[in-house]
């Protein structure tokens, strides 16, 4: 049984819920969070108006933003036991790919390469996976003004990204959640069906999905 002592990880693309889940499970789990904090981020309004412009810089802003939150934490005595984070660094790169061109890609992937990165071990990653439909309705449902009219190309290619590093993934436990149908943030039997199956997990690569 997972429990205070551990790490967890809730991943997935833009607005499939992933921060609010790791709100939740740190309630549930009495532990601390680790968020990503784009409202912080100064290039990313500008980024959704204009991708090709803004991409490098809101990239490096946000990889830098997690490298500095994982090295204060890291320098913690506790480290990052009893943390649940809506981010994972590995995972960094996936924007990168889908967003720069060849030279700025070439010179992202220089830089991360020469970063001094503390990347922890999760005891269990979480991945919430949904259809660009689903995520299109849920980012819209939320209305934040630049990420309304996001286009739906940029997210099929973000949902490719995510479904292939996740099928290669396997550094950690690994739960994969279809979160099409269910809504562990806001319905509480799924959130309890959910919790029930996390605690069970000691390893390897499960899914969840109990509505099939």
């Amino acid at each position: 049984m997972l429990g205070r002592e551990k790490f967890i990880v809730v991943e997935g693309p833009i607005g499939v819920g992933k921060s609010s889940l790791a709100r939740r499970l740190a309630k549930s789990f009495h532990a601390s969070l680790l968020m990503e904090k784009p409202a912080d981020n100064p290039f990313l309004k500008q980024f959704y108006g204009d991708s090709s412009q803004f991409a490098l810089a809101t990239q490096l802003f946000f990889l830098m933003q997690r490298v500095e939150q994982l090295q204060a934490q890291s320098s913690s005595q506790t480290q990052f036991a009893g943390h649940i984070a809506d981010f994972m660094l590995e995972k960094d790169p996936l924007f990168a790919e889908v967003t720069l061109g060849p030279e700025e890609l070439r010179l992202y992937r220089q830089i991360y390469r020469n970063l001094s990165i503390v990347s922890p071990k999760p005891d269990l990653v979480i991945y919430l996976q949904a259809p660009v439909s689903v995520l299109s309705e849920r980012i819209n449902k939320r209305g934040i003004g630049y990420e309304l009219g996001m286009d739906a190309a940029y997210l099929e290619k973000l949902s490719d990204a995510y479904t292939t590093f996740f099928h290669r993934y396997n550094t950690s436990p690994l739960l994969i959640v279809n979160a099409t149908e269910i809504n562990p943030v806001d319905n509480d039997a799924h959130y309890d069906a959910l919790l029930q199956h996390i605690n069970r997990i000691d390893g390897g690569k499960h899914f969840f999905n109990p509505l099939a």
